[in-house]
C-alpha cells in the first residue's frame, strides 16, 4: 500500500492553492467547504516563500517549472502538497468522494487512474441513496446516547447490526424522518428482547451477477446464512465477514436436511433475534419450497421478508439463447418437475397444453421424461437439456426430443439439468439460417 488513507480536520486551517484555471478553482471550492482558510495565488504570481505558514498546498499551475519550485520548497518546509496530474510531486493525493455527509466514501486508485476512480464513485452514488446521510446521523447519536450510559461495546455492537439490517433505511428514503427515528429508538434499546427476521432469498441460476441488489444487502448483514447445496461459491462470497454459514442443501441420492429440520431451525434463530437468510437457488417460489416456509414461519411469529431470484426455469433457455414465449411461435410456458407420484401423467397433460415445456430436475431420469413428452408431441419435437445455468462450466445439448436422453448420455451432461421442449428451442436457430442465405 503506498498511500496511507486519512481525513484532515483542517477547519481553521491555513491552505494554499497555487493557479489560476478550473483545477485551482475546484481544489479551492473544495478546502472551503472543509473549512479550511484558503489563499489563492495566482501562477503568475506565485514565488518561493509564499507557502510558509501553510498546514497544506495544492499546485494547480499546471507549470512544469512551478511545480518543481513548490515541491521544494514544501519539501523543506514539511508541508503537504499535491501537484495536480504529477504523482512523483505528491505527499498526498486527493481521493473520489462519494458524499453522504456525515458520511464520506474516498477512492483512490494510488494516481494510477482518475478515470477510473471517478467510475467506481457513480457506481457507489447510485448504490448509496441520499438517506445515507441521515442514516449516518442517526447512528451516530444513537451511539453517543449509548457511550453515555455506559453500553459495553458488544451490547453497542448488536444495536448497530439491528440498525443497518432494519427499514430504518427505507423510512428515511421515503421521506418518513419521524417515523423512522421512532423505529430507530426502539431498536436501539440494549438488553431489550428483539424479534429476528427470516429472509427468503433467491440467489438466481448460479451466477452471482444475476443475483438482486437487495439479495446482496441482505447477505452482506445476516447473521446467519441457511443455503441451499447447489448455490454457487461466488454468491457466498457475498455474505458478510460476520455471517454463519449453513449448508441445508437436499441432494438427491445424498445425505440432506430435513424440511422440518430447516424450519425449525430459522424459526430458533428468529426467536434468538438473529437476522437470518434462507439462501435458495433460483427463485423461492419456484420449486423452493419457499411458500411453504413463509406459512410456518407466519405461524410461528417470525418476521419474514420474500426477495425473488431469476428462476433457473428461465435462464436456463436465456443462457443458450432460447426464449420461452416468442411471437408467432409461442405464447403459452408451463414449467414442472418430474418428480412426485403422478408426474408423468402431468407431462403428458402440460406437454399437449403448452407451446413451450420447461422441466426442471430432469437429468436423472431423461429417457423416461422424453418418451412421455414425446409420446403427446411427437419424437421430432425440438428440445435442449442445459446443465448448470449461468455457471462456468454449463453445458448443453439441443436436438429432437426422441433423440436427447441419447444426446446428453453422449456428451456426458450432468445434474442438474433443465429440459426445454417446444418450438422456440429451433425458431431462432431457423431465422438466423434464413437471414444468413439472403
Amino acid at each position: 500500500m503506498r498511500y496511507y488513507p486519512v481525513f484532515l480536520d483542517l477547519a481553521g486551517q491555513p491552505c494554499i492553492v497555487v493557479g489560476d484555471g478550473k483545477f485551482a478553482i475546484e481544489k479551492a471550492a473544495g478546502l472551503r467547504e472543509a473549512g479550511a482558510l484558503v489563499r489563492v495565488i495566482a501562477s503568475r504570481d506565485y514565488k518561493p516563500g509564499d507557502l510558509h505558514g501553510a498546514r497544506l498546498v495544492v499546485d494547480a499551475s499546471e507549470d512544469p517549472e512551478i511545480n518543481g519550485q513548490t515541491w521544494e520548497e514544501a519539501e523543506e518546509a514539511s508541508i503537504l502538497i499535491n501537484v495536480v496530474d504529477r504523482p512523483a510531486q505528491c505527499r498526498f493525493i486527493a481521493p473520489a468522494i462519494v458524499r453522504r455527509d456525515p458520511l464520506l466514501i474516498a477512492i483512490s486508485t494510488s494516481g494510477e487512474s482518475p478515470f477510473l476512480a471517478s467510475a467506481l464513485r457513480a457506481r457507489l452514488e447510485r448504490w448509496l441513496g441520499s438517506e445515507w446521510g441521515p442514516f449516518t446521523a442517526l447512528v451516530g447519536r444513537i451511539r453517543r446516547q449509548l457511550r453515555e450510559r455506559g453500553v459495553p461495546i458488544a451490547e453497542q455492537t448488536k444495536v448497530y447490526r439491528r440498525l443497518i439490517s432494519s427499514d430504518v433505511l427505507r423510512l428515511l428514503r421515503s421521506g418518513h424522518a419521524d417515523q423512522a427515528a421512532a423505529r430507530a429508538a426502539i431498536l436501539a434499546r440494549p438488553g431489550a428482547e428483539h424479534s429476528g427476521q427470516v429472509a427468503l432469498v433467491g440467489a438466481g441460476p448460479g451466477d452471482p451477477d444475476l443475483i438482486t441488489v437487495k439479495a446482496r444487502e441482505l447477505l452482506a448483514d445476516a447473521d446467519h446464512v441457511l443455503h441451499d447445496a447447489l448455490i454457487s461459491p461466488a454468491t457466498l462470497e457475498l455474505c458478510g465477514p460476520q455471517a454463519i454459514l449453513e449448508p441445508v442443501g437436499k441432494r438427491g441420492g445424498s445425505e440432506s436436511a430435513e424440511q422440518d429440520a430447516i424450519t425449525a431451525r430459522m424459526i430458533e434463530l428468529a426467536h434468538a433475534g438473529r437476522v437470518v437468510v434462507r439462501l435458495k437457488g433460483g427463485d423461492p417460489f419456484v420449486f423452493g419450497r419457499g411458500g411453504e416456509e413463509m406459512r410456518d414461519l407466519l405461524a410461528a411469529g417470525v418476521d419474514v421478508v420474500v426477495v425473488p431470484g431469476v428462476t433457473s426455469a428461465l435462464a436456463a433457455g436465456e443462457s443458450i439463447g432460447v426464449p420461452a414465449t416468442l411471437r408467432g411461435v409461442a405464447s403459452s410456458v408451463a414449467i414442472t418437475t418430474a418428480q412426485g407420484p403422478e408426474s408423468m401423467t402431468r407431462l403428458r397433460d402440460l406437454a399437449a397444453a403448452s407451446d413451450t415445456l420447461v422441466v426442471m430436475m430432469a437429468r436423472a431420469n431423461l429417457a423416461e421424461i422424453a418418451a412421455e413428452i414425446g409420446s403427446v408431441v411427437g419424437r421430432a419435437r425440438p428440445a435442449a437439456l442445459v446443465s448448470k445455468a449461468t455457471w462456468p462450466d454449463q453445458r448443453s445439448v439441443e436436438g429432437s426430443i426422441g433423440d436427447i436422453a441419447r444426446m446428453a448420455d453422449t456428451a456426458h451432461i450432468d445434474a442438474p439439468a433443465t429440459l426445454i421442449v417446444g418450438d422456440v428451442v429451433s425458431a431462432l436457430t431457423a431465422r438466423a439460417l434464413q437471414l444468413a442465405a439472403i
